[in-house]
């Protein structure tokens, strides 16, 4: 169940946090939207990435690779 939990919050820093830094580059340098839809690809990208690694981890298996033989 922890699991859980860390997957939740990881899930909102990686989508927020990027999402937040192109809305500042943006504010910065005048070129709204670009950094933030960037930052939201990113986000969801690093996102897609940690639930699949977490999956694996609750599953058991190395990511889809077959077990190696003994």
């Amino acid at each position: 169940m922890a699991a859980a939990y860390q997957g939740a919050v990881e899930a909102v820093f990686a989508v927020v946090l990027p999402t937040l830094l192109g809305w500042w580059v943006d504010g910065k340098l005048g070129t709204s939207p670009t950094f933030l839809l960037i930052g939201i690809v990113l986000g969801f990208a690093a996102f897609f990435v940690r639930l699949w690694r977490l999956r694996s981890l609750m599953d058991g298996s190395d990511g889809g690779r077959p077990p190696e033989s003994q």
